[in-house]
């Protein structure tokens, strides 16, 4: 019997990472170039996959997407700030080539799905992947499914409550401002406010109370919400210094309320490096969805 082989699709805003994948979802190759224009991105993408071949595809991509199997714009990019892509459909460009299983989701639930695989939840029954990054998303798991209705969750875009030392702050989201978590720490807002990216920042800089505050916040609400037993925090502006901070704000908050775990154990960060997580997830994806497709 030959092994499979999967294949990951990372849809990024700045960027796509194409990868296959064996059985046990370790990365054979890969490739990374930047995201442009639909046509010559795609073309990149098939180019690859083509001289990989793989048994089944999962796509992880950035929002808003539908991801509704019933629905008749089924892999189209929605209102999405990247307006090149506005209505472009996943499904159906990369069904122009290949022809087996193909399964579709958000990023940042491929990244869920690859720390509740192999990664840091792989010993629990649900979890949230939080991405800190240009934007901010998560995806929710639980016993094995996306928490999701007619659509993915759009947590970046709650509602926040603003830190004392920030109301001066407009926000970078083009549609809430300030008035949103994406609007006030994302990884664009804290060079907004201070001229640097937050990877350059020194760790004693009065920004990283500012951002833990709002991030605490976020996992607060994911907390009361949807009760995971684990949250884990991944993206370009998350570090293990930036947690312990969140922690911390994450205790005041709550105010003894509702039980957690150990903290430490409770809100993690993410365990692979390079924030593979998304193309583990897809691989596992891409596995599931071919296991299902060989029993119907």
């Amino acid at each position: 019997m030959s092994k499979k082989r999967f294949g990951s699709i990372e849809a990024g805003g700045t960027k796509f990472v194409c990868a296959i994948g064996d059985e046990t979802f370790m990365i054979l190759e890969s490739s990374i170039f930047p995201t442009e224009e639909p046509k010559k991105t795609m073309e990149k993408v098939k180019k690859f996959f083509l001289e990989h071949p793989v048994d089944a595809l999962s796509i992880g991509t950035f929002g808003p997407v539908d991801i509704n199997e019933v629905s008749p714009t089924y892999g189209q990019v929605l209102a999405s700030p990247k307006k090149a892509w506005q209505g472009f459909n996943f499904i159906e460009s990369v069904k122009t080539w290949f022809k087996k299983p193909i399964f579709l989701t958000t990023d940042v639930n491929a990244s869920a799905y690859g720390e509740y695989s192999i990664g840091g939840a792989k010993n629990v029954d649900s979890c949230v992947y939080v991405t800190i990054g240009t934007g901010i998303g998560a995806g929710v798991i639980q016993t094995n499914q996306f928490v999701g209705g007619t659509t993915h969750l759009e947590i970046g875009h709650g509602f926040v409550c603003r830190h004392e030392k920030d109301f001066e702050f407009a926000g970078v989201c083009p549609y809430h401002g300030g008035n949103c978590f994406e609007g006030v720490a994302a990884g664009p807002s804290i060079e907004k406010r201070t001229g640097i990216s937050g990877e350059h920042l020194p760790q004693d800089h009065q920004v990283w109370e500012i951002e833990a505050y709002y991030l605490a916040q976020l996992a607060y609400d994911l907390r009361i919400n949807f009760a995971p037993a684990k949250i884990i925090f991944g993206g370009g502006v998350i570090n293990e210094h930036l947690i312990e901070k969140v922690r911390t704000q994450f205790e005041v908050i709550n105010a003894g309320y509702v039980n957690v775990p150990d903290l430490a154990e409770f809100i993690t960060v993410s365990t692979f490096e390079d924030n593979a997580s998304a193309t583990v997830g897809n691989f596992a994806l891409a596995q599931k969805v071919l296991h299902e497709s060989d029993i119907r």
